[in-house]
Protein backbone atom coordinates (compact mmCIF):
# COMPACT_ATOMS: atom_id res chain seq x y z
CA UNK A 1 0.00 0.00 0.00
CA UNK A 2 1.66 3.21 -0.99
CA UNK A 3 2.28 6.09 1.55
CA UNK A 4 -0.56 9.16 2.04
CA UNK A 5 0.88 12.28 0.81
CA UNK A 6 -0.47 15.40 1.48
CA UNK A 7 -0.38 18.89 -0.17
CA UNK A 8 -2.63 22.16 0.54
CA UNK A 9 -2.48 25.94 -0.15
CA UNK A 10 -2.88 28.33 2.53
CA UNK A 11 -4.12 31.50 2.87
CA UNK A 12 -6.92 33.65 4.18
CA UNK A 13 -9.46 34.19 1.96
CA UNK A 14 -8.73 30.84 0.39
CA UNK A 15 -12.31 29.41 -0.38
CA UNK A 16 -12.10 30.65 -4.10
CA UNK A 17 -8.32 29.16 -4.72
CA UNK A 18 -8.84 26.95 -7.85
CA UNK A 19 -5.51 25.28 -6.78
CA UNK A 20 -7.19 22.50 -5.30
CA UNK A 21 -9.08 21.72 -9.01
CA UNK A 22 -5.62 22.19 -10.58
CA UNK A 23 -3.32 20.08 -8.47
CA UNK A 24 -5.79 17.09 -8.46
CA UNK A 25 -6.26 17.08 -11.71
CA UNK A 26 -2.56 16.12 -11.96
CA UNK A 27 -2.38 13.46 -9.31
CA UNK A 28 -5.28 11.98 -11.50
CA UNK A 29 -3.26 12.01 -14.58
CA UNK A 30 -0.40 11.25 -12.90
CA UNK A 31 -1.60 7.84 -11.25
CA UNK A 32 -1.06 9.51 -7.72
CA UNK A 33 -3.67 7.97 -5.44
CA UNK A 34 -2.38 7.96 -2.31
CA UNK A 35 -2.20 11.79 -3.18
CA UNK A 36 -4.53 14.21 -1.31
CA UNK A 37 -4.45 18.52 -2.24
CA UNK A 38 -6.63 20.42 0.31
CA UNK A 39 -7.70 24.25 0.98
CA UNK A 40 -7.15 25.61 4.58
CA UNK A 41 -7.94 29.46 5.55
CA UNK A 42 -4.54 30.71 7.35
CA UNK A 43 -3.78 33.81 8.31
CA UNK A 44 -0.32 35.11 9.52
CA UNK A 45 -1.14 35.00 12.96
CA UNK A 46 -1.77 31.20 12.72
CA UNK A 47 0.54 30.30 9.97
CA UNK A 48 3.27 29.44 12.72
CA UNK A 49 1.37 27.18 14.79
CA UNK A 50 -0.07 25.55 11.18
CA UNK A 51 3.45 24.34 9.97
CA UNK A 52 4.73 23.02 13.55
CA UNK A 53 1.70 20.87 13.13
CA UNK A 54 2.27 18.85 9.62
CA UNK A 55 3.68 15.61 10.17
CA UNK A 56 5.76 13.37 7.86
CA UNK A 57 3.17 12.79 5.38
CA UNK A 58 3.24 16.29 4.31
CA UNK A 59 4.65 16.92 0.90
CA UNK A 60 4.44 20.73 0.59
CA UNK A 61 2.44 23.89 0.50
CA UNK A 62 1.15 26.08 -1.72
CA UNK A 63 0.93 29.86 -0.14
CA UNK A 64 -1.19 32.69 -1.43
CA UNK A 65 -1.86 36.23 0.47
CA UNK A 66 -1.33 37.00 3.09
CA UNK A 67 1.02 34.41 3.45
CA UNK A 68 4.02 34.76 0.55
CA UNK A 69 6.40 36.94 2.91
CA UNK A 70 5.27 35.73 6.61
CA UNK A 71 6.05 32.08 5.42
CA UNK A 72 10.35 33.11 4.95
CA UNK A 73 11.23 33.32 8.62
CA UNK A 74 9.93 29.58 9.10
CA UNK A 75 11.74 27.89 6.48
CA UNK A 76 15.05 26.09 6.39
CA UNK A 77 16.12 27.42 2.94
CA UNK A 78 14.71 29.78 0.13
CA UNK A 79 15.63 29.30 -3.26
CA UNK A 80 17.37 32.27 -5.26
CA UNK A 81 14.33 33.36 -6.97
CA UNK A 82 12.17 33.17 -4.25
CA UNK A 83 14.67 35.77 -2.17
CA UNK A 84 14.80 38.14 -5.35
CA UNK A 85 11.34 39.48 -4.44
CA UNK A 86 10.48 38.14 -0.97
CA UNK A 87 7.89 35.76 -1.50
CA UNK A 88 7.63 32.41 -1.49
CA UNK A 89 4.12 30.56 -2.91
CA UNK A 90 5.96 26.98 -2.46
CA UNK A 91 6.70 25.07 0.48
CA UNK A 92 8.26 21.39 -0.31
CA UNK A 93 8.51 19.34 3.23
CA UNK A 94 11.66 16.89 2.34
CA UNK A 95 12.28 13.08 3.42
CA UNK A 96 14.52 14.86 6.19
CA UNK A 97 12.18 17.23 7.96
CA UNK A 98 13.89 20.04 5.56
CA UNK A 99 11.22 22.90 4.60
CA UNK A 100 12.43 24.42 1.14
CA UNK A 101 10.83 27.71 -0.36
CA UNK A 102 10.62 28.60 -3.83
CA UNK A 103 8.58 31.08 -5.94
CA UNK A 104 7.02 29.60 -9.23
CA UNK A 105 4.80 32.38 -10.28
CA UNK A 106 7.71 34.27 -11.88
CA UNK A 107 8.89 31.24 -13.90
CA UNK A 108 5.17 30.47 -14.14
CA UNK A 109 4.94 34.14 -15.95
CA UNK A 110 8.14 33.13 -18.50
CA UNK A 111 6.09 29.83 -19.23
CA UNK A 112 2.90 31.40 -19.89
CA UNK A 113 4.47 33.98 -22.13
CA UNK A 114 6.98 31.27 -24.06
CA UNK A 115 3.70 29.48 -24.53
CA UNK A 116 2.21 32.75 -26.55
CA UNK A 117 5.13 33.39 -28.51
CA UNK A 118 6.65 36.09 -26.44
CA UNK A 119 10.06 35.27 -25.59
CA UNK A 120 12.07 38.92 -25.61
CA UNK A 121 10.48 42.13 -25.58
CA UNK A 122 12.58 45.45 -26.11
CA UNK A 123 10.13 47.29 -23.26
CA UNK A 124 7.02 46.86 -21.58
CA UNK A 125 4.62 48.13 -19.12
CA UNK A 126 3.25 47.18 -16.10
CA UNK A 127 -0.14 48.40 -14.53
CA UNK A 128 0.12 48.61 -10.68
CA UNK A 129 2.61 48.20 -8.11
CA UNK A 130 1.67 45.27 -5.57
CA UNK A 131 3.18 41.94 -5.00
CA UNK A 132 2.43 40.82 -8.41
CA UNK A 133 4.28 43.91 -10.12
CA UNK A 134 7.32 42.46 -8.02
CA UNK A 135 7.35 39.03 -9.50
CA UNK A 136 6.39 40.75 -13.20
CA UNK A 137 9.50 42.63 -12.72
CA UNK A 138 11.51 39.42 -11.64
CA UNK A 139 10.05 37.67 -14.68
CA UNK A 140 10.98 40.53 -17.03
CA UNK A 141 14.23 41.20 -15.32
CA UNK A 142 14.58 37.61 -17.83
CA UNK A 143 13.03 38.53 -20.83
CA UNK A 144 13.00 42.00 -21.32
CA UNK A 145 16.00 43.97 -22.94
CA UNK A 146 15.01 47.70 -22.15
CA UNK A 147 13.35 49.70 -19.65
CA UNK A 148 9.66 49.32 -18.24
CA UNK A 149 7.16 51.59 -17.09
CA UNK A 150 5.69 51.00 -14.07
CA UNK A 151 1.95 53.38 -14.11
CA UNK A 152 1.40 53.77 -10.27
CA UNK A 153 -0.99 55.67 -7.93
CA UNK A 154 1.36 57.34 -5.29
CA UNK A 155 4.78 58.30 -5.02
CA UNK A 156 5.37 55.09 -2.18
CA UNK A 157 4.36 52.93 -4.81
CA UNK A 158 6.16 54.54 -7.26
CA UNK A 159 9.29 54.19 -5.06
CA UNK A 160 8.79 50.48 -4.31
CA UNK A 161 9.09 49.73 -7.52
CA UNK A 162 12.23 51.72 -8.20
CA UNK A 163 13.51 49.93 -5.76
CA UNK A 164 12.55 46.43 -6.91
CA UNK A 165 13.94 47.51 -10.43
CA UNK A 166 17.25 48.25 -8.90
CA UNK A 167 16.91 45.14 -6.61
CA UNK A 168 16.01 42.89 -9.78
CA UNK A 169 18.66 44.69 -12.32
CA UNK A 170 15.38 46.31 -14.23
CA UNK A 171 15.35 50.07 -16.05
CA UNK A 172 12.56 50.52 -14.08
CA UNK A 173 10.76 54.43 -14.62
CA UNK A 174 7.91 55.48 -13.12
CA UNK A 175 4.87 57.07 -14.55
CA UNK A 176 1.64 58.31 -13.26
CA UNK A 177 -1.80 56.38 -13.05
CA UNK A 178 -3.71 59.02 -14.61
CA UNK A 179 -1.05 58.85 -17.69
CA UNK A 180 -1.93 55.01 -17.88
CA UNK A 181 -3.15 54.49 -21.29
CA UNK A 182 -0.04 55.00 -22.47
CA UNK A 183 0.71 52.41 -21.66
CA UNK A 184 -1.49 50.30 -23.90
CA UNK A 185 1.68 51.45 -26.59
CA UNK A 186 4.33 49.20 -25.44
CA UNK A 187 5.16 45.84 -27.37
CA UNK A 188 4.29 44.15 -23.53
CA UNK A 189 1.44 45.15 -21.00
CA UNK A 190 1.32 43.55 -18.17
CA UNK A 191 -1.54 44.38 -15.43
CA UNK A 192 -1.11 43.71 -11.85
CA UNK A 193 -4.03 45.82 -10.80
CA UNK A 194 -7.71 44.46 -8.79
CA UNK A 195 -10.77 43.18 -10.97
CA UNK A 196 -12.14 46.35 -12.79
CA UNK A 197 -9.27 48.69 -12.39
CA UNK A 198 -8.19 48.66 -15.91
CA UNK A 199 -11.91 48.92 -17.33
CA UNK A 200 -11.49 52.88 -17.80
CA UNK A 201 -8.67 51.75 -20.48
CA UNK A 202 -10.56 49.55 -22.53
CA UNK A 203 -11.28 52.62 -25.42
CA UNK A 204 -7.02 53.83 -25.21
CA UNK A 205 -6.74 50.14 -26.52
CA UNK A 206 -4.49 50.83 -29.90
CA UNK A 207 -5.33 49.33 -33.50
CA UNK A 208 -2.41 47.06 -33.60
CA UNK A 209 -1.75 46.04 -30.07
CA UNK A 210 0.98 43.88 -29.02
CA UNK A 211 0.68 41.20 -25.88
CA UNK A 212 -1.23 41.88 -23.03
CA UNK A 213 -1.04 39.57 -19.85
CA UNK A 214 -3.87 40.19 -17.53
CA UNK A 215 -3.22 38.65 -14.26
CA UNK A 216 -7.13 38.33 -13.58
CA UNK A 217 -8.81 34.79 -14.19
CA UNK A 218 -12.30 35.84 -12.56
CA UNK A 219 -14.24 37.89 -14.07
CA UNK A 220 -12.81 36.61 -17.39
CA UNK A 221 -12.62 37.97 -19.69
CA UNK A 222 -11.62 41.50 -18.26
CA UNK A 223 -12.92 44.56 -20.11
CA UNK A 224 -9.65 45.31 -21.12
CA UNK A 225 -8.56 41.86 -22.44
CA UNK A 226 -11.75 41.82 -24.45
CA UNK A 227 -11.05 44.91 -25.97
CA UNK A 228 -7.02 43.57 -26.89
CA UNK A 229 -8.86 40.56 -28.27
CA UNK A 230 -11.15 42.80 -30.37
CA UNK A 231 -8.28 44.60 -31.81
CA UNK A 232 -6.21 41.45 -32.76
CA UNK A 233 -3.59 41.56 -30.00
CA UNK A 234 -2.52 38.83 -28.21
CA UNK A 235 -3.65 38.01 -24.64
CA UNK A 236 -2.10 35.62 -21.54
CA UNK A 237 -4.93 34.95 -18.97
CA UNK A 238 -4.71 34.94 -14.89
CA UNK A 239 -5.32 31.17 -15.66
CA UNK A 240 -2.44 30.87 -17.57
CA UNK A 241 0.03 32.15 -14.84
CA UNK A 242 -2.13 29.61 -12.22
CA UNK A 243 -1.90 26.87 -14.61
CA UNK A 244 1.90 27.18 -15.09
CA UNK A 245 2.88 27.86 -11.58
CA UNK A 246 0.94 24.92 -10.57
CA UNK A 247 2.76 22.62 -12.98
CA UNK A 248 6.18 23.76 -11.42
CA UNK A 249 4.74 22.93 -7.92
CA UNK A 250 3.07 19.59 -8.85
CA UNK A 251 6.95 18.84 -10.28
CA UNK A 252 8.39 20.59 -6.99
CA UNK A 253 6.42 18.83 -4.47
CA UNK A 254 5.78 14.84 -6.00
CA UNK A 255 8.89 14.19 -8.24
CA UNK A 256 7.00 13.42 -11.19
CA UNK A 257 8.03 15.64 -14.76
CA UNK A 258 6.34 16.87 -16.71
CA UNK A 259 3.42 17.98 -14.93
CA UNK A 260 0.37 17.50 -17.08
CA UNK A 261 -0.46 21.16 -18.37
CA UNK A 262 -3.20 20.00 -21.02
CA UNK A 263 -4.95 18.17 -18.23
CA UNK A 264 -4.46 21.01 -15.70
CA UNK A 265 -5.77 23.57 -17.57
CA UNK A 266 -9.13 21.96 -19.12
CA UNK A 267 -9.91 21.19 -15.52
CA UNK A 268 -9.35 24.81 -14.61
CA UNK A 269 -11.26 26.16 -17.47
CA UNK A 270 -14.05 23.36 -16.38
CA UNK A 271 -14.13 24.98 -12.41
CA UNK A 272 -14.47 28.60 -14.12
CA UNK A 273 -17.16 27.58 -16.29
CA UNK A 274 -19.26 26.12 -13.60
CA UNK A 275 -18.74 28.96 -11.42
Amino acid sequence: MSTIRRAAVLGSPIAHSLSPVLHRAAYAELGLAHWSYDRFDVDEAGLPGFIEGLDASWAGLSLTMPLKRAIIPLLDSVSGTASSVEAVNTVVLTEDGRRVGDNTDIPGMIAALRERGVEKTDSAAVLGAGATASSALAALSEICTGPVTAYVRSRERGDEMRGWGERLGVDVRIADWADAAQALRAPLVIATTPAGTTDALTGAVPTAPGTLFDVLYEPWPTGLAAAWSTRGGAVVGGLDLLVHQAVLQVEQMTGCSPAPLAAMRQAGEAALAAR
